[in-house]
């Protein structure tokens, strides 16, 4: 009887010992399965599935710019009412595997992806973050979404491209992009809050205010990437005319400036940092690859001036690490 249990005890033993080995070799091939495939598609909410039957869902589309940066795009049904859910962000990623962090007005948020699912979570270590922020009547963008192996069902989505709502004081925009228009509509102008529009070439990335200028006015300004593998940077802006209007504010090529240019192809990054406008990008050597530059970062930081018709950046310093 004692051996026959402990014939027991030991067959259970082992049993679990390569149960074990089995997980940890199944968590191990995930691990290399997702750095293999990247996590570059599309996820879905639980109500996908159920869409025919009138069921609202939401979609996150997730496209890789770089080994550790991501382009997130967010949306909704939007066939038979307002789309719930929409945020444009660029997440980067940190230092834990497989997960990326990204930070709009404050909040932060945390995208964890493992095998086919991805996990949208709030910061822990955020001092504020509100993940119904981005949605209405009271969702959230909160909870596992399903990567999808087929297109979105483009009779329901959101056909935005890019939208995000900025404010400053009492001055709002409304940003967005329907195929290659992109518009900008004001209100909180005094004067003039007609909705400007431009045909745009490439993707917009982002779009940021702050006042650059110090004026207690804000500058408004449009990322736009190229696409390709140079993925060139470009900016449209905007500055408030005193309250009343806006006009827009011009950003030389980066050409122009014979300092600037020396070593520059492209995959540009734009940023407001503490009021202060930067244009980052890597340096390329003469025989460098167009995936593999080897001379350090640049970062140019722009100051706002009065030109002879508009308002222009003119290059204030440039640094390289």
């Amino acid at each position: 009887m004692l051996k026959s249990l402990l014939h027991s005890f030991i067959f259970i033993f082992l049993i679990s010992l390569m149960s074990c080995g089995n997980v940890k070799k199944e968590n191990q091939q995930a691990k290399n399965e997702l750095q293999e495939r990247g996590v570059s598609g599309n996820y879905v909410s639980d109500g996908y599935s159920q869409r025919d039957e009138g069921y609202d869902w939401v979609a996150v589309m997730v496209s890789e710019l770089t080994d550790t940066l991501l382009q997130v795009s967010i949306r909704s049904r939007a066939d038979k009412k307002q789309p719930t859910c929409t945020l444009d962000a660029m997440a980067a990623k940190h230092k834990s595997d497989g997960l990326f962090q990204a930070t709009i007005d404050g909040n932060s948020i945390l995208f964890k992806f493992r095998n086919d699912s991805l996990f949208i979570l709030e910061d822990p270590n955020s001092g504020y973050s509100n993940l119904n922020f981005f949605c209405s009547g009271g969702a959230s963008l909160s909870g596992v979404y399903t990567r999808i192996s087929t297109p979105l069902d483009q009779n329901q989505i959101d056909k935005v491209v890019f939208r995000k709502y900025l404010n400053y004081g009492n001055y709002n925009f409304l940003v967005e992009v329907y195929d290659k228009t992109l518009t900008i509509e004001p209100t909180g102008l005094e004067i003039s809050n007609e909705k400007v529009g431009h045909q745009i070439e490439g993707r917009v990335v982002n779009a940021e205010i702050g006042d650059l200028n110090i004026d207690g006015f804000p500058e408004l300004l449009v990322y736009i990437q190229s696409d390709g593998s140079g993925s060139y940077g470009s900016v449209i802006g905007y500055f408030v005319n005193n309250g009343k209007s806006m006009s827009q504010v011009y950003l030389p090529e980066i050409v122009e400036n014979d300092k600037a240019k020396e070593g520059y192809m492209g995959h540009d990054e734009f940023a407001i940092v503490e009021n202060t406008f930067v244009r980052r990008f890597p340096i390329y050597k003469p025989t460098d690859p167009n995936a593999s530059p080897s001379g350090g970062t640049r970062q140019i930081q722009y100051k706002l001036t009065d030109g002879e018709a508009s308002r222009i950046f003119v290059v204030d310093k440039i640094v390289e690490y």
